[in-house]
């Protein structure tokens, strides 16, 4: 018998080959293919308590790689940094990363949201031509969504 997990799982696979999301695609199957061969009981544990942090971990080291092969250097930096649109970069740079800092809290203590941040990125790709960047900004916006709802309605929701 086919679990409701394993329902879901394919559900979400076929949305993301519809929707052309290779990393989503790629992501059920790995998760699929450990939880057939057993292996999910043991890495799963690992995966939702550090998964996170090693992902944004290989986040980094991928931005980082232009300035560790020499592309990017002091001289790129003084030269983006007179320019208007850079300074605009850096603010939407510190803004974002600030954001996501709170999508991190808010996978790590409700992860149930991933659900709805995962069909909603997937919709957006699907039917609006959007990029997947990926739950943690859209757990930030919701996190401070979220946030102002409380502030706004004197309560919890």
């Amino acid at each position: 018998m086919i679990s409701q997990a394993t329902i879901f799982m394919l559900i979400l696979l076929a949305i993301g080959v519809i929707g052309k999301n290779q990393s989503l695609v790629v992501a059920i199957l790995v998760l699929l293919a450990l939880k057939w061969t057993g292996a999910g009981d043991k890495v799963f544990p690992f995966m939702q308590a550090k998964g996170i942090n090693i992902a944004v971990t290989i986040l980094t080291i991928a931005v980082l790689v232009p300035i560790v092969t020499g592309e990017i250097g002091f001289k790129q930096l003084g030269d983006a940094m007179k320019s208007v649109y850079a300074w605009v970069a850096l603010g939407a740079g510190i803004t974002v990363a600030l954001i996501a800092k709170g999508g991190v809290d808010l996978l790590q203590n409700d992860p149930h949201i991933t659900a709805a941040l995962v069909i909603g990125t997937i919709l957006a790709v699907a039917l609006f031509n959007g990029v997947a960047v990926g739950p943690l900004i859209g757990a930030g916006i919701a996190y401070y969504a979220m946030k102002a709802v409380e502030i706004f309605s004197g309560g919890g929701g």
